[in-house]
């Protein structure tokens, strides 16, 4: 009655203050209720809300993906939000005090800066309808399901794509063990090449082959000392020999690369008789290929091996070098006999003009044993060695004039008596100056045919 009482006496205007300023207060108490309790909200969702046209229930707000729940987009207009709805950060938000609803909407743009970034934001996404009205939970869903869809969509044609690029694991696998891509140790290789070179089941071509593989790797020296000591050597050293002229062959082939400046191998070869047995092949009718390599071999096992060069002398090695000049067919052979004399020549006449220590002195013993060169004139090589410059390979003659060099000290008698000697090199000499003339002019002042010059002009002042 009291406050009935006051109202009264207000004016009419007043009475209207008054009744908005209760409204206010009120709404605001409603508002922050229903932000706090759910039974206080100013929205109440029916029964009917929350069910599809067919009378399935859908997903609530609360149980829904936060992903699902509907986004409202703000304009520079005021609109409704709806309960749930997310608003973008920097949006403003009032209450409408006629309607009692919450309203957002885009900030005021700042000299066009706003209207800038949302024309940007319009690029980057594509035109999107801001118009929260036009999009239901459901239409979301469905429209996030197909960017999934499509998304899968693309990846498969990537993955398909690759696929078609590049072979899969598994295949790549089986090509490799089909390749039997293992990787092998020298010594695990010449294993299976002597065991196949010893087998009886192999054939000529298999042994042969096997042969012509070891000798590549036997070239090594730690790969030669293993053969040693697998047994290949041995068995190399019976296949001198086989009856066979192509596994005679390529087994001096191998036997000579193996001795090739190795010490260890030459000393068991030669306890192993192999010098005998190229003597003997040397010393009989065997094909010219066959008596290259033992020829080569035999030169391998010579060479910086004092007690080897003494036992081919003993077993009458010269004379069976000397036999291949009386021979026809054995020409390619001269000059390599040729070089294998100056070689072992040279070798010790080295050694004799170098600085003698303790252990230098035990190897001139060995060298003082080994009388190549008094068994070279004994056998007249004097006579052999000069005829050799009549082959037109300006290599041959340069291997033949350095031996006349070497030996000019013991063979100078029988060269100042030699006329056919004196004549051609009277014509060598004709020939390598006009040779080397023309190297000059074309600027090569110590040229390979400058060289021959010398060493022919040195014979003859020497003569």
């Amino acid at each position: 009655v009291a406050m009935s009482h006051w109202v009264g006496l207000l004016s009419t205007t007043a009475k209207v203050n008054l009744v908005l300023v209760l409204l206010v207060s009120v709404l605001f108490s409603w508002s922050s209720l229903s932000d706090r309790v759910p039974e206080f909200a100013l929205t109440k969702i029916e029964e009917s809300d929350i069910k599809d046209d067919s009378g399935n229930e859908l997903v609530t707000e609360d149980d829904a993906d936060p992903e699902d729940l509907e986004v409202f987009y703000p304009t520079h207009q005021w609109q409704t939000l709806r309960p749930g709805q997310a608003v973008p950060a920097g949006s403003h938000v009032r209450l409408n005090l006629q309607t009692g609803e919450r309203e957002a909407k885009l900030p005021d743009s700042e000299n066009g800066k706003s209207d800038m970034r949302e024309e940007r934001r319009s690029k980057r996404l594509g035109r999107v309808d801001v118009d929260a009205n036009s999009f239901t939970s459901q239409e979301l869903k469905k429209a996030l399901a197909k960017m999934k869809e499509s998304e899968k969509a693309e990846r498969k044609a990537r993955e398909e794509e690759v696929r078609k690029k590049f072979r899969p694991i598994e295949q790549l696998k089986e090509e490799f063990e089909k390749l039997n891509m293992k990787m092998e140790t020298d010594y695990e290789i010449m294993v299976k090449l002597i065991s196949k070179f010893n087998s009886s089941a192999s054939t000529l071509d298999e042994k042969v082959a096997a042969l012509y593989d070891l000798e590549y790797y036997v070239h090594q020296v730690d790969n030669a000392k293993d053969f040693l000591s697998m047994g290949g050597l041995r068995l190399v050293i019976d296949g001198l020999n086989s009856t066979e002229a192509a596994l005679k062959e390529h087994a001096a082939f191998v036997l000579g690369a193996a001795l090739s400046s190795n010490p260890k191998v030459q000393i068991e070869a030669i306890e192993g008789g192999a010098l005998q047995k190229l003597l003997v092949i040397l010393a009989t009718e065997q094909p010219l290929a066959v008596r290259k390599k033992a020829l080569f071999a035999l030169s391998s096992m010579l060479r910086h091996f004092p007690y080897a060069q003494q036992q081919f002398l003993k077993l009458g090695g010269l004379q069976v070098l000397r036999s291949l000049f009386r021979q026809k067919g054995m020409e390619t052979l001269h000059v390599r006999v040729v070089t294998l004399l100056y070689d072992l020549i040279m070798e010790k006449k080295l050694l004799e003009d170098s600085q003698h220590g303790d252990q230098m002195e035990e190897k001139m013993q060995q060298y003082r044993q080994v009388r190549l060169v008094p068994a070279v004139v004994e056998q007249d090589w004097c006579v052999v060695v000069p005829n050799l410059l009549a082959m037109p390979e300006h290599d041959a003659r340069e291997k033949v004039l350095k031996l006349v060099g070497v030996l000019m000290a013991f063979c100078r008698e029988h060269y100042r008596g030699d006329t056919a000697l004196g004549t051609t090199l009277g014509l060598l000499r004709r020939e390598y100056e006009e040779l080397a003339a023309e190297e000059q002019r074309e600027g090569d002042k110590d040229g390979y045919f400058r060289e021959l010059l010398g060493s022919i002009n040195t014979i003859i002042q020497e003569l």
